[in-house]
């Protein structure tokens, strides 16, 4: 364990209000990024969430979590509301509208991250950053594409889930290229099968996972080492370096799949925080065992990893 390393998470944390049988609509605490860095830290990662959040009802009921979680909480809160999501779940999917203008995980800066980012290299060693999802799309992507500049000069590792949420950009192309240019800062990066179909390459399937792969690495993400491509019921890839494997989803019980992809990408940058030589296997049978059991929880809802050997041991429990 001597290689470990810290991961810090980048990102929006925000409510998921999403619409039951009756029309209520029930708030849940969510974000990709978010949930990333608790099914990470309950992996067994040394996780910090960087994002401030509200000083409003919402962003304690997120604080709380995260500290229920042992998260560390990495910025002040800020007095901008909560970001709100109303989701609408379709045959256990879900379905999104973002409510996120002058809201508290975008009240940062670059200086003020840039500088707790070279304090904790100077005196603990570069970690790992993760981002995605919501700030990769402009004008937010330019702050970003700054900080993992600064990032990576400092000698953090960068994670990266693009998770395109192409119904919010407003300039589609624009966003599109904004996501490629901050592919190429990735060291890890995973996509899902919706995502590559966004960056333009239709029905991407399971089968054709080692392609894309090199097509990526290619195209877009040339220092990418890690590569992790998820193909919803299919199941996932996992490339590290130049060993790759392939894994079918379990069958289960699927209430929603509400956090499943966050719940897989927080096990795999777990796995690689903590033993930086895991078997490529073994990681990827973890996080889809875990995304398996969160896809049987209403919401999000990453196991430990406790939860998932037992899962393992005991599919049918």
């Amino acid at each position: 364990m001597m290689n470990t390393k810290h991961l810090w998470v980048l990102g929006e944390a925000l409510m998921d209000c999403v619409m039951q049988s009756d029309g209520r609509f029930i708030p849940l605490a969510g974000g990709s990024p978010y949930n990333m860095a608790r099914a990470a830290r309950l992996r067994g990662a040394s996780v910090r969430y960087l994002n401030p959040l509200s000083t409003d009802h919402f962003g304690h009921t997120l604080a709380a979590q995260l500290r229920a979680d042992d998260v560390t909480l990495g910025t002040p809160a800020s007095a901008a509301p909560t970001s709100l999501a109303m989701v609408q779940i379709e045959n256990g999917q879900p379905s999104y509208s973002f409510y996120r203008e002058g809201v508290a995980d975008r009240d940062y800066t670059i200086a003020a991250m840039a500088e707790q980012l070279g304090g904790h290299a100077q005196t603990c060693g570069p970690g790992i950053l993760n981002v995605g999802s919501l700030l990769l799309i402009p004008p937010e992507s330019d702050k970003v594409l700054a900080l993992l500049q600064s990032a990576k000069a400092l000698g953090w590792t960068i994670s990266m889930d693009i998770n395109m949420r192409p119904q919010v950009a407003r300039d589609l192309p624009a966003y599109v290229a904004a996501v490629k240019a901050l592919m190429a800062q990735a060291d890890w990066l995973k996509a899902s099968d919706e995502d590559l179909q966004v960056l333009g390459w239709p029905e991407p399937s399971l089968a054709d996972a080692p392609a894309l792969v090199q097509a990526l690495r290619a195209q877009c993400a040339p220092h990418a080492t890690h590569l992790a491509l998820t193909f919803g019921a299919q199941g996932a890839y996992l490339q590290v370096g130049d060993c790759g494997t392939a894994m079918a989803a379990p069958r289960i019980a699927v209430v929603d799949t509400v956090g499943a992809g966050d719940t897989f990408w927080g096990n795999c940058v777990a796995d690689w925080a903590r033993e930086p030589q895991a078997d490529v296997h073994t990681t990827l049978r973890l996080a889809v065992q875990a995304a398996a059991i969160n896809c049987g929880r209403s919401g999000c809802q990453p196991p430990t990893l406790q939860e998932t050997l037992a899962f393992v041991a005991h599919p049918a429990a």
